[in-house]
């Protein structure tokens, strides 16, 4: 028998959500917070996904990311038919709690749709140097 979806408490003001100790995540109007993945070792970007209120919880029951598809409106546990398992190291979350950072280790070979190790696999260009925008594919190790 599955537990009950236990959903956050909502902090009472800004210290609170700030300074507080407890987990209360600042969902956006879709009820979802960004997610960054980030390989707890190398500490390169792997992916920016979103979590719902039950992906949050199903991520910290199970020590693996879940995450909410907003293409598909589905639950997604990452790896479970791909094999690109994500495995918790740590969660962060910003100072107002509307963001968060997941180290993992990232199992099955890469993390990317593409089949690369990383889905920021390209550098933008002219950023800052006044030059013309573009894309640079970044050399994978």
């Amino acid at each position: 028998m599955s537990t009950p979806f236990q959903p956050f408490p909502t902090a009472s003001d800004k210290k609170e959500l700030e300074e507080g100790l407890v987990l209360a995540p600042k969902w956006d109007r879709d009820g979802l917070v960004p997610a960054v993945a980030i390989d707890a070792t190398t500490r390169e970007p792997l992916m920016l996904a979103y979590m719902n209120a039950e992906s949050l919880r199903m991520t910290l029951d199970k020590g693996e990311a879940v995450y909410w598809s907003r293409s598909r409106r589905e639950i997604w546990h990452k790896g479970a038919t791909s094999g690109q398992v994500q495995r918790i190291v740590e969660i962060r979350t910003d100072c107002d709690q509307d963001a968060l950072i997941l180290y993992v280790e990232q199992a099955g070979g890469g993390c990317c749709h593409t089949g690369r190790s990383t889905c920021f696999y390209r550098r933008v260009e002219g950023a800052g140097d006044g030059g013309d925008d573009g894309l640079v594919f970044r050399d994978e190790a």
